[in-house]
């Protein structure tokens, strides 16, 4: 039990099980790893020999294709200081003992012939060029001389490696878990195990509803907004106007305006909202579509470039303006509302269903749904503090005051908030957080199928510890004892 009860306390406290993991996945980017390209050989023969490999500081370990340098721990643990962390929390030997982890996940990717996308990698360098630019005040130079390179080219070639095996290996961890699953016998075998002392506790927990009312929009105003749209489109195939140009003069979309409104899309990666994509994959190569509708304002979209499964497109976005009489219209309207449901005349549920704007929540009689766990609960210390400020003094059934909002194009609205319902801190109860006590069989059974996985493949690949190395106690068999 006591394997279990440590898996438990991991998963009940991320912060003090993944933040290995996670600070992997992020500073993991930072520093190169030689990757070697030999052949595939059978796991009985050693796709490299450590003897021949150019040491300039030292070969630590090799997992079947990739190798791990002596300094890679030091440069873990020097980019951990930089990010901020605390390298004392973890050992030289868990950081290495992670490092053989990702080698392995790497390595079975390519074996198993899982494949991650170029132009998502360099995307992945871009950002992570443009971070360490923020780290430096703008300055390339002074990261170039940080991380050691001699040119912006060489840094970018390195992370693309680095962040390429990183993906390989995050991969192949989804597709290890992807289909386990839990049973109800299981997740009630699961708490049946845990000793009574050691139940994990749920901290206070609310579930909260909203109304929200948001000005509206003229017909005058939005039939403004389409004609200036037509206008754009006329000028630019008629006269042969810069569609980069107008963007920049014209969007209302501050992310994309010193950029021409460019965006590069993916087929196979969600990044707009579903009417954006649909018109931009309906386009052909130079076409600019009608102005169109999103929640976001009226667009029209111009399709530069299609590059396999990527589209290359240029918007100009138009939001409406709304006009001061709107305003105080919303604000009255809210106001009437609050009144009607403190005098008894509607349920909070009755009149988000009969007056909310907001259509994911108004059929839900306004309830909020907790998007780290898709249920209505929201933990009170993992609450945004946002809405945390906006409900930590309203009492249950209490509607709070009429709240000004903006939405995520700026647009004013109002809102009134009350808590349906508030759990006080307490051991966990099998009936009551099943769904919590689920997801934490399910992650004890991830932990395994991965453990298993790493047990299994650790023999039938070829490893090799460096004698240094080897003085470190591993949890995994990386010694093959």
């Amino acid at each position: 039990m006591l394997l279990k009860t440590n898996n438990l306390k991991f998963i009940i406290n991320p912060k003090s099980s993944l933040v290995l993991s996670l600070i992997f996945f992020v500073v993991n980017g930072l520093f190169a790893q030689e990757i070697i390209e030999d052949k595939p050989v059978e796991s009985t023969s050693p796709p490299i020999d450590p003897s021949q490999v150019r040491k300039i500081d030292g070969v630590a370990a090799v997992v079947g294709d990739y190798i791990v340098l002596d300094s890679d721990v030091d440069k873990t643990i020097a980019q951990l200081k930089a990010s901020g962390a605390d390298p004392s929390r973890f050992t030289r030997c868990e950081l290495f003992g992670r490092l053989l982890e990702d080698k392995l996940y790497a390595h079975h990717a390519i074996q198993d012939s899982i494949v991650v996308a170029d132009a998502e990698i360099r995307s992945y360098v871009d950002q992570q060029i443009n971070q360490f630019k923020q780290q430096f005040n703008g300055s390339l130079d002074e990261v170039l001389k940080f991380y050691k390179k001699d040119d912006e080219q060489s840094l970018r070639d390195e992370m693309y490696e680095i962040n390429k095996a990183n993906k390989l290996a995050a991969e192949m961890q989804k597709k290890i878990v992807d289909e386990v699953e839990v049973t109800p016998e299981e997740v009630r075998q699961f708490f049946n195990k845990i000793p009574k002392e050691e139940l994990p506790v749920f901290g206070t927990e609310l579930k909260v509803a909203q109304i929200v009312i948001e000005p509206k929009v003229s017909k005058g105003e939005e039939q403004r907004v389409i004609e200036q749209l037509k206008t754009f489109k006329k000028d630019i195939e008629e006269n042969g106007a810069s569609f980069r140009a107008k963007a920049v003069f014209y969007t209302d979309d501050a992310a994309s305006k010193k950029t021409g409104g460019a965006y590069t899309l993916n087929r196979t990666r969600p990044q707009m909202v579903k009417e954006f994509r649909e018109v931009a994959f309906s386009l052909q190569e130079g076409e600019i579509s009608e102005p169109f509708k999103t929640d976001f304002g009226y667009h029209i979209i111009q399709l530069d470039k299609i590059r396999g499964q990527e589209y290359d497109v240029r918007h100009i976005l138009l939001i409406p303006k709304v006009s001061d009489d709107a305003v105080k219209e919303a604000r009255n309207e809210i106001e009437k509302i609050k009144k009607t449901i403190e005098t008894g005349d509607l349920s909070f549920a009755e009149a988000a269903k009969e007056f909310s704007d907001e259509q994911k929540t108004k059929n839900q009689g306004g309830q909020l749904i907790n998007p780290a766990t898709q249920d209505y609960n929201f933990e009170l210390t993992k609450m945004d503090p946002e809405l945390y400020g906006q409900i930590q003094d309203v009492k249950n059934d209490e509607v709070s005051r009429v709240i000004t909002d903006q939405g995520r194009t700026g647009n004013l609205k109002f809102k009134i908030l009350t808590v349906t319902d508030r759990i006080d801190e307490h051991d966990a109860d099998y009936a009551r957080d099943y769904m919590k006590i689920k997801e934490l069989a399910l992650n004890e059974k991830r932990l395994k199928t991965i453990g298993d996985w790493q047990e299994e493949k650790i023999l039938e690949t070829y490893i090799k510890i460096s004698d240094n190395s080897k003085k470190c106690e591993f949890k995994s068999n990386w010694l093959k004892n």
